[in-house]
């Protein structure tokens, strides 16, 4: 009995994939209730412009009409890569822990945004002590360590979470984004690869030739987004596919963060086209060709304002958007309410 479970145990990859096969949709009742209502505030229609699509997304994710937003949460994942071996960042592997233990000590830029726009913050740490393997020379991650870190990017959103902001850290990160990139979307890899934490002329070199190595050394197998994501990415790049699906399994809508972060998006979009409905784009980062993936994700991004920070800022500070988006459908008056003429003709 025992010996037959274990034999019908679908391979970790094969257990992912058929979560995508179940997916729910959004709401177009809440939806369309939603855009009426705004039809009715007092303001010219489509004044709000892409507040109003907020809103209204909300409210389709909810199903609810009227959404609410009472435990927004910003999650960072954090996790060490092998390929930071070769000299592809201007710091250390040591700094992923060093930032980490700044994180739970209040004092990084994810603290303040998260204090100041009233958002919950966990921290995942992903075994910082055992990076990846180099993905020059080797698949980055195991089957198993895979799956192990897309079920912790699950617990997500435990904890009552109804909209989620998705961070990362990790030194050698945006090398592992940019192979990915590289495999999903063809071209150069000169065409994803970005200076990082602020490389040199030689370091950003060497960055480039550990992109081409890699998507080089693996290419037989690059046709499997999965064993794209295994061969190339990092736990935390896994673990942000794990927090993606859950939602999207709850309902509840997300909020991503910049180039990391959209690698992991990335291969959730090949996997199935209609994976990341539930997702809003925080911004557009500094980053590589963080502009390119967005336009290939379908997603245009909330704001635009130069980061290439990472922790989740781009997201949290986009939640500021989504903040005065529920005000405003959710506190406006109605032109009846205050007395005040529509349209001549409506």
């Amino acid at each position: 009995m025992t010996e037959s479970r274990v034999n019908d145990r679908k391979p970790p990859l094969d257990s992912i994939r058929s979560l995508l096969g179940h997916l729910p949709a959004a709401s177009p009742g809440a939806w369309r209730l939603a855009q009426d209502h705004q039809g009715g505030l007092t303001k010219p229609s489509g004044s709000l412009g892409r507040l109003e699509e907020i809103a209204a997304f909300l409210a389709a994710w909810q199903d609810n009409p009227k959404p609410a937003v009472r435990r927004p949460t910003v999650v960072v994942f954090a996790a060490n890569h092998g390929v930071a071996l070769k000299g592809v960042s201007a710091y250390p592997s040591s700094v992923t822990t060093a930032m980490v233990d700044n994180f739970k000590k209040g004092g990084a830029a994810i603290n303040q945004l998260c204090s100041s726009f009233g958002l919950g913050l966990r921290i995942f740490d992903l075994a910082l002590d055992q990076p990846t393997k180099d993905m020059t020379e080797t698949a980055a991650l195991e089957e198993q360590e895979l799956a192990a870190a897309f079920a912790l990017g699950r617990e997500a959103i435990a904890g009552g979470v109804d909209l989620l902001c998705l961070g990362e850290m990790g030194i050698g990160n945006t090398t592992s984004a940019a192979a990915i990139y590289h495999a999903l979307y063809g071209g150069a890899a000169t065409d994803w690869v970005g200076r990082g934490t602020g490389l040199d002329e030689e370091g950003l070199n060497r960055k480039i030739a550990a992109v081409e190595a890699a998507v080089a050394h693996h290419k037989p197998h690059l046709s499997d987004p999965l064993e794209v994501l295994r061969r190339l990415g990092g736990r935390e790049i896994a673990a942000i596919v794990g927090a993606i699906v859950a939602a999207r399994q709850a309902r509840i809508p997300v909020i991503l963060d910049g180039y990391v972060v959209s690698a992991a998006a990335a291969i959730l979009a090949a996997l199935n086209g209609s994976a990341l409905d539930h997702c809003l784009a925080g911004h557009c980062s500094a980053e590589g060709a963080h502009r390119d993936v967005l336009r290939r994700l379908d997603k245009a991004p909330l704001l635009d304002l130069g980061l290439r920070l990472g922790e989740g800022s781009g997201a949290a500070l986009a939640f500021a958007i989504v903040k005065a988006a529920l005000a405003c459908h959710n506190g406006m008056a109605t032109f009846e309410e205050a007395n005040v003429a529509q349209k001549i003709g409506s």
